[in-house]
């Protein structure tokens, strides 16, 4: 049998609109999954970096942990002092191979790179056991120069080696044969990241298997290998071809459609998945252990601390109507995996009509504290948007606003999505309401609440 290793990057590749409590999430599903590394990206200056990789070491035991290094020693430093505590740490040091990228982003000429694979390999095994090169643009680099820095970082201590084809320049069959011919003679194990943006990368990750290569990077609504595809086709070949991984095939897209809906902020899974209503209504009355049944039936494996908000939310809505499997699916995606509430509501008060100003008067609880803002404007969602920031003390970019009903019954309930730009990140909250302005007041303080849970 060929076992082969699966390397997740989807919290390595830029994902603005995350929550730090969110990419922890993410990074508990993936291990949960079966993923053999997490990668991490590199280790910038800001506390918020090193806490994260710290943060998910406490927890991730069983998958490696990988945090890249690219731009100085100082960053490899950077790496192995967030990952002191990690079970399993890994440096990677990912470097261009392109001329001009290395000139751009490096200021190195290619005569000075081979040194500096050197001096960053060498310099990551002095402080950690598990060190990987990884050639980024490597499909576009002069053979023998990528010859000569792979077999700088194996002499220089690298464990293992990938070839990326960033640009998808090269087509299945041929990257196979690349693989083969860039690395003939190497004796660390090899990998291989294929950018999908053309479509074909799950097939030139499994060739490159099928000729040697044993680690494929994947990633979850990001640029490389498609996981869901690729760990699909493992179960599918894996009788014909002997090819393994240790992914829970049965758990797959479950845990995906989990991920994807984290990434999106919103349930957007739904669309890729019909859910059924069975006819069942829960009502007012029903425990928390018959609402986390039904969750469970949705295929959501949530903590306690989750369910409990999920409880609290059920019951806000079941004292107006009862709850069915679409709106029990609606107030998970709305209630499970936010931040802790800095604001909650207390009470709004909206007046609006064809001949007057339409006006919002909202209460709001901030740490045991009320506080009020009163606010007029072009509607009645804008006015309730014009209070909240009243109380915040500050003014927001909207970016995006829609709302959809959940069912098409008369008491159908509202779901709201809010997204806030601030400092070109998106921030993005959701909110049920059985109407309208409930439910986009809900879901612009669930978005205020991430950004004030971020900038603490």
């Amino acid at each position: 049998m060929n076992h082969i290793k699966i390397a997740d990057t989807t919290l390595s590749e830029a994902k603005s609109n995350l929550t730090f409590k969110q990419k922890l999430e993410i990074a508990r599903k993936l291990e949960r999954l079966g993923v053999d590394a997490i990668e991490l990206p590199e280790i910038g200056t800001s506390k918020a970096d090193t806490l994260l990789a710290r943060t998910a070491s406490s927890f991730v035991k069983d998958s490696v942990l990988s945090v890249a290094a690219t731009s100085s020693v100082a960053a490899v430093e950077r790496a192995a002092d967030a990952l002191a505590t990690a079970s399993h740490p890994r440096i990677r040091i990912e470097l261009p191979m392109t001329s001009s990228i290395m000139e751009y982003t490096l200021h190195k000429k290619q005569d000075k790179m081979c040194d500096y694979v050197r001096t960053m390999v060498s310099k990551a095994k002095s402080l950690c056991s598990d060190v990987e090169f990884t050639a980024v643009d490597a499909t576009r680099a002069e053979k023998e120069f990528l010859r000569q820095a792979v077999s700088a970082a194996v002499d220089a201590g690298a464990d293992k080696v990938t070839i990326c084809d960033d640009a998808a320049v090269m087509l299945p069959d041929d990257f196979a044969d690349f693989i083969i011919e860039i690395t003939e003679g190497v004796d660390v194990p090899v990998g291989v990241m294929c950018n999908n943006k053309n479509g074909v990368s799950t097939a030139a990750a499994i060739l490159a298997v099928k000729r040697g290569a044993a680690c494929v990077k994947t990633s979850i609504g990001g640029e490389a290998t498609p996981l869901r595809e690729f760990g699909s086709l493992v179960k599918d070949i894996r009788e014909n071809y002997g090819i393994t991984s240790d992914i829970r095939s049965t758990e797959l897209m479950r845990t995906i459609d989990q991920i994807e809906w984290i990434i999106s902020g919103k349930a957007q899974h739904s669309a890729a998945r019909e859910i059924i209503d069975d006819g069942i209504r829960l009502e007012l009355n029903d425990t928390v252990d018959t609402v986390r049944e039904n969750v469970e039936k949705l295929g959501y494996d949530l903590s306690d601390e989750d369910i409990n908000k999920v409880y609290a939310e059920f019951r806000r809505i079941a004292r107006k109507k009862n709850v069915g499997i679409k709106e029990l699916d609606a107030i998970v995606a709305s209630a499970a995996l936010q931040v802790p509430e800095t604001y909650t509501i207390e009470n709004y008060v909206i007046n609006s009509g064809n001949r007057i100003s339409s006006s919002a008067q909202i209460s709001l609880n901030r740490e045991g504290r009320t506080v009020q803002g009163i606010a007029i404007g072009d509607g009645p969602i804008d006015a309730a948007f014009h209070a909240i920031e009243q109380i915040i003390g500050r003014r927001f970019e909207l970016d995006d606003f829609s709302i959809q009903t959940v069912t098409q019954e008369k008491e159908a309930m509202g779901n709201a999505l809010v997204r806030l730009r601030v400092g070109g990140r998106i921030y993005s909250g959701t909110g049920l309401s059985t109407d309208i302005i409930g439910a986009s007041v809900r879901a612009y303080i669930n978005a205020v609440n991430k950004i004030v849970y971020e900038e603490d």
